[in-house]
């Protein structure tokens, strides 16, 4: 009887052993993303005229492995549908204060939190945002897979009159999660033009002038 109980003992911690071996050392899981708190569609920073506009998707979310051993992303863009027409915005920038390109990036089990900015590549086309229903998915492709994964996805609208906001170029339209309300928020945002070279020289001239005229 005794023989039997260590027995079970014995086969129980060799499967404890095997489990936790596989959960942290064999076991790759995948990588997911938590609901972004806020998604944004509008220029990239600051632009100071049309010919500088490029269009941006943002969101901030965290993303985390579903393993111990963590993945690695490879890469992230997300596609922009709206009626039949799709655009990718396949540029991946990601970080808090500090930007860096995305690429190579290890996300571990307790997760990675940052801002990811994903624009459209300067191949000459152009992209504005219209009036209508738009479907967001965010991709990923993590190393070793030959399939993208689907992080996220989303139906966001924009309205006749946030249409007309966004025909400026400086302005965009943030979609913030509301808990209570259950769905996005959204509200526009106008940016204050920045300054250039050209403003810093036309001011220095000025100043110039008039400590001549001072003189």
């Amino acid at each position: 009887m005794i023989d039997l109980i260590t027995l079970s003992i014995s086969i129980l911690a060799l499967a404890v052993s095997v489990l936790t071996a596989w959960l942290t050392l064999f076991k790759r899981g995948s990588v997911r993303m938590t609901k972004p708190t806020v998604v944004y569609f509008g220029p990239d920073g600051t632009r100071r005229t049309q010919d500088e506009y490029l269009p941006k998707v943002y969101i901030r979310s965290l993303l985390y492995s579903t393993s111990k051993r963590g993945r690695i992303v490879e890469s992230m863009y997300v596609s922009l549908s709206r009626n039949e027409s799709i655009q990718n915005f396949s540029i991946w920038v990601h970080g808090g204060t500090n930007l860096k390109r995305g690429s190579g990036l290890y996300v571990g089990e307790n997760g990675y939190e940052s801002d990811h900015h994903f624009l459209t590549p300067k191949d000459g086309s152009e992209y504005t945002f219209k009036a209508g229903v738009y479907r967001l998915n965010v991709f990923a492709w993590l190393v070793g897979e030959s399939k993208r994964r689907l992080l996220f996805s989303h139906e966001f609208e924009i309205s006749p009159a946030i249409a007309a906001s966004l025909e400026d170029p400086r302005t965009g339209v943030y979609f913030d999660w509301g808990p209570d309300a259950g769905r996005y928020i959204p509200h526009i945002d106008k940016k204050s033009p920045g300054i250039g070279p050209e403003d810093i020289i036309e001011a220095l001239r000025i100043t110039s002038r008039s400590s001549g005229r001072e003189e």
